[in-house]
């Protein structure tokens, strides 16, 4: 006896109807750009003739034409980029004073310092400023290291003759510069008398007479002539 072949079952779904995708029609859904170009249809992005245009489309502002491209993406009117015109990097155009608007400015600070036994304080006033405000600010940050800056071991041998030797040169600096033009509405501040003819200035006599004892004696008591 012959066992007769083994038949597959018949597929119940093969000649069912296959139903539309819910999806194909629903608002927002993405076409396949290569199904349009397939049909005759233009690309994604292109506005088909004779059809109103999206109402998401941009649009020109009112009271202003539309523009058009020019060579290279150029709007009509607009100047190209031309990278050789274009300014270095790091150099922008240096600002004026910070105290009056003048741009005859240098790019400087001034300093001040005070010292008091162990504790010190640092004061530091970043340009760039005109000559009359520099000068002004020197004299006056000069004056009050001069009178508040000797009284601590650090400051004396250290931190002050530091402080006077850079206002020294911001004062050198300020001094090189012409006269300014202030911005509208504002004015350079006064230069005021110079640091020798201002008595703050010669509270220093007196740590540096006090010094000179002292590195006296020590000199004396290492020799021993005294």
């Amino acid at each position: 006896m012959t066992t007769p072949p083994h038949q597959p079952a018949p597929n119940p779904y093969s000649g069912a109807p296959v139903p539309p995708n819910p999806y194909a029609g629903a608002p927002g859904a993405q076409p396949n750009p290569y199904a349009q170009q397939a049909a005759g249809q233009p690309p994604v992005g292109e506005q088909p003739a004779g059809q109103p245009p999206h109402p998401y489309a941009q649009q020109p502002a009112p009271g202003f034409p539309a523009q058009q491209g020019g060579p290279g993406g150029t709007p009509p009117g607009a100047v190209p980029y031309d990278p050789a015109f274009a300014p270095p990097y790091g150099h922008a155009p240096a600002p004026g004073c910070r105290n009056c608007g003048a741009p005859q400015a240098a790019l400087f600070s001034v300093r001040a310092h005070v010292g008091v036994l162990v504790l010190m304080r640092f004061h530091t006033l970043q340009g760039p400023f005109c000559r009359p405000c520099g000068r002004s600010l020197v004299r006056t940050m000069t004056t009050k290291t001069l009178c508040q800056g000797w009284w601590s071991p650090l400051s004396l041998v250290l931190f002050t003759p530091f402080t006077l030797f850079w206002n020294l040169l911001a004062a050198m600096k300020f001094g090189k510069l012409p006269d300014p033009t202030p911005a509208p509405g504002r004015q350079p501040l006064e230069e005021g008398p110079p640091v020798h003819a201002r008595p703050l200035a010669y509270v220093a006599i007196i740590p540096l007479l006090w010094f000179t004892w002292v590195a006296v004696n020590i000199y004396l008591d290492a020799t021993g002539r005294r």
